[in-house]
């Protein structure tokens, strides 16, 4: 009897299965019939860029500029990207029909990829110029004399033919004055290091035509220089809240921008050129040359480690304030629900326990440290590292306090009634009879925790800091090559997740050989 029971049920599980699989693959079927795949179009001149998918660096004149074609009725789809080398890369592998890009840069991205070339219809012309905050009238009028003085002295010529032109490029160089005068403070410029020729990383220092011409100024104003690197969409932002002076990127002045921003003379004139695939024939390099060229030209892979130890300090100070503060709400939270004890003090320190909970657990993490380096420490300049310490400690806390709760809650109560009851404090209790248990209730989640921390850590490049991603970023910027660095960033996080991993189930190990 009990056989045929056992056979009917897993029948039963047979039918319910193969109904889940047909489910399934209606549904797909279905969705694949609500989305017509667009072959690749050939995009000729600027009339072609209608019905095409366009990639561009997100916030750039290019992203602005083409925006007027999207949601046409020829389809025209706008893919934005954070670097431009990244629009390349989505090009090189079919995933964008062409990237409208400024010329140099173009010009430098065609150069390292033989098989991408530049139409000869030109799509816009435009002006760079430095932006500066609207208040900062007194800066921007400084800019404006520095630059008149350079433009009048050939100085800025020489810095731009210095990295354009066949005949003068790596003749004219720029060099400091050796008795420059510092004394009157630093110059912050906040700008995006992967647009070449105008900045780009050279032996692991941010270089090109804005490098140059903004340390030209700060010479000029007698201040040291002192160069953040941050998401291009950043730079405003960055310099409206005071994280920078100026902002020197290869900018155009823009109507939407002037509603926000200030900005100097202009200093240079460009123009937005459409990238597309063309004709290549040549060898294309082996799996050792990538590498080499990767990781071993130009000691590049010296990012990783320079990366990875803001990444290691990060989650380790930011999981140390995660603990600290988690276990603080987490009593406040048990204190609240089970003693009673405390009066008005506990519940109104479990209001703000169970708001700050919601907040932080229910808010992204990256709105998160974007608030606490823009809006909360905006008036001040504050090293990016405290930043992303205090906002990632912060969040952690709220899921450690969560962690400990049900850690805490998980042990018997009887096991607390019987300490209170042996004339222990509630503090005697909690310390000596119910965390001991807590704690290894609680720390397989509180492991995940903190992998989840050393992950979520991988968007500090967005306040301008460089740990390990954006290691892989300025690499894939650099070479072109999309899987060494990616695959080199992945393996890292990977040992570290397994050493953590590992170093956890020992303790765990250890922990109940001590409760035997």
């Amino acid at each position: 009897m009990h056989v045929l029971k056992q056979k009917a049920s897993d029948k039963k599980r047979y039918i319910l299965f193969a109904m889940m699989m047909l489910l399934i693959a209606t549904f797909s079927v279905g969705c694949g019939k609500t989305e017509e795949v667009k072959p690749a179009k050939v995009v000729a001149s600027v009339d072609d860029l209608e019905g095409a998918n366009v990639g561009v660096q997100l916030g750039t004149t290019g992203d602005i500029y083409i925006t007027d074609y999207e949601g046409d009725e020829a389809g025209t789809k706008i893919s934005r990207f954070n670097k431009g080398a990244d629009a390349v890369q989505a090009l090189k592998q079919g995933k964008v029909d062409c990237v409208l890009i400024d010329e140099q840069p173009a010009l430098s991205f065609v150069e390292k990829n033989p098989e991408l070339k530049i139409l000869e219809e030109e799509f816009a012309i435009e002006e760079y110029a430095i932006c500066i905050a609207k208040e900062n009238t007194k800066l921007k009028q400084q800019v404006n004399d520095a630059l008149a003085e350079l433009q009048t002295e050939g100085v800025v010529a020489n810095i731009i033919n210095n990295y354009i032109g066949d005949d003068t490029k790596g003749k004219t160089p720029y060099e400091s004055p050796e008795d420059v005068d510092r004394s009157n403070g630093t110059l912050t410029m906040a700008t995006n290091v992967g647009f070449p020729p105008y900045e780009y990383y050279e032996n692991g220092v941010p270089t090109g035509i804005d490098v140059d011409l903004a340390q030209a100024i700060a010479d000029k104003l007698g201040m040291e220089l002192e160069i953040t690197d941050v998401e291009f969409d950043s730079i405003i932002i960055s310099v409206q809240a005071g994280k920078a002076d100026i902002g020197v990127a290869g900018m155009t002045v823009t109507e939407d921008r002037l509603k926000n921003i200030d900005f100097s003379e202009t200093y240079t004139t460009a123009k937005q050129v459409i990238i597309v695939k063309g004709e290549y024939n040549g060898k294309k390099l082996s799996f050792k040359e990538r590498f080499h060229n990767t990781f071993i030209v130009a000691k590049r892979w010296e990012y990783i480690p320079k990366g990875l130890l803001n990444t290691v300090l990060i989650t380790v100070c930011a999981g140390l304030i995660g603990i600290v503060l988690g276990f603080l709400l987490a009593f406040i939270r048990v204190a609240h629900d089970r003693s009673g004890e405390g009066g008005m003090l506990v519940a109104v320190l479990n209001v703000i326990a169970k708001i700050y909970l919601t907040v932080f657990r229910g808010t992204p993490v990256m709105v998160q440290l974007l608030i606490m380096y823009y809006v909360v420490f905006g008036a001040m300049k504050l090293n990016p590292v405290i930043a992303a310490v205090i906002a990632f400690g912060l969040n952690s806390a709220a899921y450690v306090a969560e962690a400990i709760r049900s850690g805490i809650v998980a042990v018997e109560i009887g096991q607390f009634e019987a300490g209170r009851s042996l004339g222990f404090t509630y503090g005697q209790t909690m310390w000596n009879i119910i965390l001991p248990q807590a704690i290894k209730n609680s720390l397989p989640a509180m492991c995940n925790e903190f992998i989840s921390l050393l992950k979520e850590s991988s968007i500090v490049g967005y306040i301008g800091l460089m740990d390990l991603t954006k290691s892989g970023d300025i690499l894939r910027s650099t070479t072109f090559e999309a899987m060494l660095p990616l695959l080199c960033v992945a393996l890292v996080y990977l040992a570290i997740v397994m050493v953590m991993t590992a170093g956890v189930n020992r303790l765990e190990r250890r922990l109940k050989k001590d409760a035997r």
